[in-house]
């Protein structure tokens, strides 16, 4: 799996942090600390998702200060409701003895891992567009949507995912993978951030692949891996 630690008794832990990202006037992107808090929890939970794993409790790590707990509550909160799922239990802790110049945060999620289906056959994809920083914001309708993966996963559509990061794609293919040399082709830029996992590699039954292009749309593109 991707980020996540094992932790026993089928229990993974996911987390994502952010920096210099929210309301304060040091950030260097200033959006709402309920977005800066559920980008952090939408990467967690993804790496929660490539694990097999459905998150039961959240930690959240607050070091911007009293004001933020309840957006970055509300945030997190907000990533739950978009993808239909219960709101597992909240908890964590603010810095309340020094005040930061730049926002600060960050969401662990712990998991209870389900054992996968067995599939020999799959072909991979990108679903979404390596996206960073204000182009998050302007080209939303770029980012891969959990609701529409967590739909996919439902169905069996997805028989894996696999969440990208500030890394980019080649070397997050070269994690998943194990290969250190491993390439890829694709029609995205490979070396470019995809931010707050707005490009998540998808593995499809290869029963499944003319559905999943119709229910993904343009965003769903062929990823060769050359190991």
């Amino acid at each position: 799996m991707r980020n996540a630690i094992e932790i026993g008794n089928d229990f993974i832990v996911t987390t994502d942090n952010s920096g210099g990202i929210g309301e304060k006037p040091g950030d260097l992107v200033a959006v709402p600390d309920r977005v800066t808090a559920y980008f952090a929890a939408r990467v967690a939970l993804l790496e929660q998702w490539a694990g097999h794993a459905e998150p039961v409790t959240i930690l959240i790590h607050n070091f911007s200060g009293n004001a933020s707990w309840e957006k970055y509550v509300a945030g997190v909160t907000d990533v739950f409701h978009e993808v239909g799922l219960e709101v597992p239990a909240i908890s964590g802790s603010t810095e309340t003895n020094m005040e930061l110049v730049q926002s600060a945060m960050a969401v662990t999620m712990i998991g209870n891992r389900q054992k996968p289906p067995l599939i020999e056959e799959v072909a991979w994809f990108t679903y979404g567009t390596p996206l960073v920083g204000h182009e998050v914001l302007e080209r939303k309708g770029e980012v891969a949507s959990l609701r529409l993966l967590k739909d996919a996963w439902a169905s069996g559509m997805i028989h894996r995912l696999w969440p990208i990061g500030s890394s980019g794609i080649l070397q997050e293919v070269r994690k998943m993978t194990g290969e250190e040399n491993a390439e890829v082709e694709t029609v995205l830029e490979k070396t470019k951030s995809a931010g707050p996992a707005t490009v998540v590699l998808v593995a499809i039954p290869a029963d499944k692949i003319t559905e999943a292009e119709a229910f993904f749309g343009a965003m769903l593109n062929k990823i060769e891996i050359i190991n």
